[in-house]
């Protein structure tokens, strides 16, 4: 078992999906962990089953978008917690369309959450982890990318595009803060095709594409793409993002961890 206690961490999308099982993970493992999303219900609920569980966990409501309330998210893990240890960027959304067909609306909508949207994380997270800052100990910032930001995909152009720009982002951060002397480590996770509604909503695009002749064909197709013959399961992502947020990991930074069942060696 990784022991997290003493650590707090702060987790957007962390209503459903893989963000959710990483704020459980880290919760089961010790740490304090306050969750942040659009969906204020989800959100709650998880937070609240986390809690029924023996965790320490609080929800609030966020848009990665918005600068004033990234500033009162990390405000609120430290005003809560004590501290602020871990940021784990997993907010995003995913757009699927051929490139003759985007709009600029479509662009801007989703390089707001998925690019803007981290790089305003990192902003505020850094001012608080770096030594004088409001928490002042370090810490790890985990950043989701996706195999859609290592390799192309007909269809995920724009979405491809900003997990790219993630995954950069990392590298440069990482050696950023490690020359300043911040003590803080940043890591990107790269899964694959994972059993989420984010992942049966790919499914279903790909088909509306054109892409496959229906779900099942999809699923059976992309299934097959992951040499290792199973999709990923959020647990999956959850496991990894505990590492990385552990002191197991004391030597990373700047790493690409890709979770995929072998899909992008293949």
């Amino acid at each position: 078992m990784i022991d997290l206690s003493g650590k707090v961490a702060a987790v957007t999308g962390a209503a459903g999906g893989i963000g959710a099982e990483i704020a459980r993970t880290l919760a089961r493992s010790g740490a304090k962990v306050l969750l942040g999303d659009v969906q204020v219900d989800r959100g709650e609920q998880t937070a609240r089953e986390i809690r029924e569980a023996g965790g320490q966990a609080r929800f609030v409501p966020h848009d990665t978008s918005s600068e004033p309330q990234w500033i009162g998210f990390l405000e609120a893990a430290i005003n809560e917690f004590g501290g602020l240890d871990v940021l784990v960027n997993n907010a995003g959304i995913e757009q699927t369309c051929f490139l003759e067909n985007i709009t600029v609306a479509d662009i801007q909508a989703l390089l707001s959450i998925n690019v803007a949207g981290v790089l305003i994380g990192h902003k505020h997270a850094v001012r608080a982890m770096k030594p004088g800052g409001s928490a002042g100990k370090g810490g790890s910032i985990i950043n989701l990318s996706s195999v859609a930001g290592l390799i192309g995909t007909p269809g995920l152009g724009v979405y491809s595009a900003s997990k790219g720009a993630v995954r950069l982002l990392t590298k440069a951060a990482a050696v950023e803060f490690g020359r300043l002397g911040y003590g803080i480590r940043v890591n990107s996770i790269h899964p694959g095709l994972v059993e989420t509604e984010m992942g049966e909503k790919l499914l279903n695009d790909f088909v509306s594409l054109g892409m496959f002749k229906d779900r099942e064909d999809a699923y059976v197709q992309m299934k097959a793409a992951h040499p290792l013959g199973i999709t990923g399961m959020p647990s999956d992502i959850a496991n990894v993002a505990l590492f990385l947020a552990s002191d197991l990991s004391r030597w990373m930074s700047g790493a690409e961890v890709v979770v995929d069942g072998a899909m992008t060696v293949s």
